[in-house]
């Protein structure tokens, strides 16, 4: 079973779009895929008409595999499940405080699901927390949307030095430009600077459209009601570079 984690420092940056459309994707190529929304934004579990439960159980979240599964929900698309966030967790942070070894606390959970499924695809908060370290040790790939803009930019380089500094793999960043507007000098220059500083980036960039902004209105991913769209297209080819990317990121690490 491989993880994909869809993180950014950063909120507002396409993290959650990412999430739910390379799930799909993931799925309909026939990959048996689990979406677990760990935002209590709840937005990943919005798109797919999926809702949470109505009692909170962020405090079962980590402790055990069993808990995970009783909140398994079906959506509508062959292949792919899903966990749905709830309200409560946002209190994360300190439940993850007060267990012992709280770093691998998520991938002990999550290996519970390897016989069941062959992706598992995290949707993450924006932040640097006791959750998001323990997502960069349960994930085989910490796939990274980045504005080309100067902010942003920043914040892709404090993470950089985030991993260095706490000994995680770096490898495991798969970075890529997301909301791109070729028609802003500022977004083809910030492109060109980091596509030559970080060798990692990917070849795909995700557009600033309007057809990934209705993916609210349709709650569903762009390829529902936007077939013959760039956005569409687009998700498409990252999913098919993030898989060959996720592959070797896996060979890499158990090598």
């Amino acid at each position: 079973m491989r993880v994909i984690a869809s993180y950014s420092m950063k909120g507002g940056v396409g993290k959650t779009a990412t999430s739910v459309n390379l799930a799909y994707w993931a799925a309909k190529s026939g990959s048996k895929t689990l979406l677990i929304d760990l935002d209590s934004q709840g937005a990943s579990s919005y798109y797919f008409r999926v809702r949470p439960s109505t009692k909170k159980w962020a405090k079962r979240f980590f402790k055990a595999y069993e808990n995970l599964v009783t909140h398994i929900k079906a959506s509508d698309f062959e292949n792919l499940d899903v966990i749905p966030a709830h309200l409560s967790f946002r209190n994360f942070d300190s439940l993850l405080a007060g267990f012992k070894k709280r770093k691998n606390r998520l991938r002990r959970v999550l290996k519970g699901f390897d016989k069941e499924y062959d992706l598992v695809v995290l949707d993450c908060p924006p932040s640097i927390s006791h959750l998001s370290e323990s997502i960069f040790i349960a994930s085989d790939v910490v796939l990274v949307p980045v504005i080309p803009t100067t902010l942003s930019e920043r914040t892709f380089e404090q993470l950089m030095i985030f991993f260095k500094e706490n000994d995680y793999p770096q490898n495991k960043i798969v970075p890529f430009f997301s909301m791109v507007q070729n028609q802003k000098s500022l977004h083809k220059e910030t492109m060109r600077a980091m596509s030559a500083r970080y060798k990692i980036f990917l070849k795909t960039a995700i557009p600033y459209s309007s057809d990934i902004e209705k993916m609210g209105i349709h709650k569903a991913p762009v390829d529902v009601f936007a077939k013959s769209k760039q956005a569409n297209h687009a998700y498409r080819q990252l999913w098919e570079e993030v898989s060959k990317i996720e592959c070797m990121a896996i060979r890499n690490l158990n090598s």
